[in-house]
């Protein structure tokens, strides 16, 4: 009851400063430009009423969440309230950037003697526009900012704040970085233009605006990232989730576009070797696209993949630093065999072409280009799978551990398993296709172009044929690897039951090893039978009861044991097992309440809000790596 509560306090006191401030903004901009009010009652009138609603509302539900906070430990470390002030202060400080970005965009061109219009951002604005936002953004702002200062001090407990703090500083590192790509490219862009005559092409406004990004962005990452840095030497901090995931986003972000434009200038380039007929100033304007692109995302590529490998090798749990660098692998590695196939694909298409009708393929400009696109998607693709994908095999086919974990790896079996699913899908649209065109012909339908239809259906069912037995036979083969080593493990791993049940809860036990465990030596012991002086186990299972009221001979036997001991929950009267001190005061309150106790996770009641924040930061961080991709792709292809 108290989250639901929270979240309703929080997430009004939110909505209301925001309808309040830029209400503010509003009026104060119709009083500053007098021409607003003659003009256009209705902004000055939607200004005063989105005052007028927002205070009280904001006040009742604000005040009410500062004297919780003031009461109760509970409320002041909650991790909605490190999400509402960080929130809050992150909703002022980025309309507050954004402002100034367009003040001195607009600087610049006028200093350049260009229109306003051109500018990235804001070019309808006025000056004072600008300035009356950035002032009241950073006023709210140093409130925000000072009842964190004054909070942290005095807060019991840190991790909830600690995680909501990382994950701010994590979205200023993207932000930033995005204005300083976006900036870069847009620079690199204009240094390799060459001029033409087609009106609406690249003018000076274009290094302006990318040098205004620049002045902002650069400083915005700079001191973003040195703060991350410099918190590294904490554990918590250098081991975070939310590091690790920004890192993979922004290292693989950088790995597909460079690769993307690479073939994008691979094409050109073969295009013109082919003999493709491209003047001179055309080529080099058109390898400017994908070169402005590689380069400043070559350099992030390079920057944040050394990151992650320096996080990789600072990783002590070898089996753990594994699984990091196999997720990084594994998506490289699906993303080239897929463009391996594609490659293959479109060169045996144009194989096919040549043979059925070489004088018609080879005629003008399309021949080449096609030949162009087919081996860049290649070059591109294969060498990306071959370099990925025979390092994780070659750990998969390891004797002993290393084999072992990387064989029962989740990631491994998510890649085997989604390309079965593309081979299985793609083989029977494939053959589904070759038999249509089959009937059709034989039931008198055109036939103008059958062969070159048949051969191009049947060579791309082959390729998913080949796609499905590669990786059939690399999923039996981890299949019997790792039946064989778990096998031998479980068979040297005994395990001895203490019943207390009159053998029902033996038997229990049984049954459950026959289903999930039958290789396991497993021996019953009656707690009242005498256990013999040579019984070496492995590990010991008892209900919780016996656990809770042991035996003498059992206790004396327990004392000299260094195995594994699992306790089984059972129905024993006034018996709860509970996971953390959280829950145990937890569950003297509800016995005090007369409520029933029932068993809890071992979860952190707070961590739920912690999960939800991350899952909000990754899905900022898809959506800003989505735009850097997809701005990459448009530089690249010029739409």
């Amino acid at each position: 009851m108290k989250t639901v509560r929270r979240l309703y306090f929080y997430a009004i006191a939110f909505i209301s400063f925001e309808v309040v401030l830029w209400g503010v903004i509003g009026l104060i901009r119709s009083i500053v430009n007098p021409n607003l009010i003659t003009d256009n009652a209705q902004a000055l009138a939607q200004a005063l009423s989105l005052i007028l609603v927002g205070v009280p509302i904001f006040l009742v539900h604000w005040l009410w969440a500062q004297r919780a906070s003031a009461k109760e430990e509970e409320e002041k470390t909650a991790t909605l309230r490190a999400v509402f002030l960080y929130g809050a202060l992150f909703a002022t400080l980025i309309p507050a950037v954004q402002n100034l970005l367009a003040l001195i965009n607009r600087t610049f061109l006028g200093a350049a003697r260009i229109s306003y219009e051109r500018a990235l951002l804001g070019g309808t604005q006025s000056w004072p526009d600008n300035l009356i936002a950035i002032i009241l953004n950073l006023l709210l702002a140093s409130y925000f900012w000072s009842i964190l200062r004054a909070e942290w001090p005095t807060l019991p407990d840190l991790e909830n704040f600690k995680d909501i703090r990382r994950l701010y500083r994590y979205l200023w590192v993207l932000y930033g970085l995005l204005m300083i790509v976006f900036g870069a490219q847009q620079i690199l862009r204009f240094i390799l233009y060459i001029p033409t005559d087609v009106i609406g092409d690249i003018g000076r406004e274009t290094f302006i605006n990318a040098t205004a990004l620049l002045v902002i962005g650069a400083p915005i990452w700079f001191y973003a990232w040195r703060f991350v840095q410099d918190s590294l030497p904490d554990p918590a901090e250098s081991g975070s989730v939310i590091r690790l995931v920004i890192l993979y986003l922004l290292s693989l972000g950088g790995t597909i576009t460079v690769l993307t434009a690479g073939g994008n200038l691979l094409y050109i380039l073969l295009g013109r070797l082919f003999g493709e007929s491209i003047p001179t100033p055309d080529l080099i304007q058109k390898i400017s696209g994908p070169l402005s692109v590689a380069i400043p995302f070559g350099a992030l590529w390079g920057y944040y993949g050394n990151w992650l490998n320096l996080r990789f090798v600072s990783e002590e749990n070898i089996p753990r630093r594994s699984g990091m660098k196999r997720i990084y692998f594994y998506i490289l590695s699906a993303i080239g065999l897929t463009t391996a196939f594609v490659g293959a694909n479109m060169l045996l298409s144009v194989a096919v072409d040549l043979l059925v009708k070489p004088s018609e393929t080879m005629v003008g400009d399309a021949f080449s280009s096609q030949l162009a696109a087919a081996l860049a998607v290649t070059i591109v693709g294969l060498p990306l799978w071959l370099m990925t994908w025979r390092p994780v095999q070659a750990d998969a086919l390891t004797d002993g551990d290393v084999g072992d974990h990387a064989r029962r790896s989740i990631i491994r079996k998510a890649y085997l398993y989604l390309a079965l699913f593309a081979a299985v899908i793609g083989g029977m649209a494939s053959a589904g296709g070759l038999i249509f065109t089959l009937i059709n012909a034989l039931l008198g339908g055109d036939k103008s172009d059958f062969v070159n239809s048949i051969l191009n259906t049947l060579q791309t069912l082959v390729l998913f044929v080949v796609l499905l037995l590669y990786h059939l036979s690399a999923l039996r083969k981890d299949g019997a690897a790792r039946a064989d080593a778990l096998e031998a493990k479980q068979e040297q791993f005994s395990v001895l039951v203490f019943d207390n049940h009159g053998g029902r809860f033996g038997e229990s036990v049984k049954a459950a090893f026959a289903k999930h465990a039958a290789k396991v030596p497993l021996k019953v012991v009656s707690a009242g039978e005498a256990i013999p002086a040579d019984l070496k186990v492995s590990a010991v299972i008892m209900p919780g009861s016996l656990a809770v009221n042991t035996p003498e001979n059992v206790e004396v036997w327990m004392n000299s044991f260094n195995g594994s001991r699992l306790i089984v929950t059972d129905d024993a009267a006034g018996v709860f097992w509970v996971n953390d001190l959280g829950q145990a005061a937890q569950s003297a309150r509800a016995l005090a309440e007369g409520q029933e106790v029932r068993p809890q996770s071992g979860a952190r009641t707070s961590s739920v809000w912690t999960t939800v924040a991350y899952v909000f930061a990754a899905l900022f961080a898809l959506q800003l790596a989505f735009m850097l991709l997809m701005f990459g792709v448009s530089m690249v292809a010029g739409f």
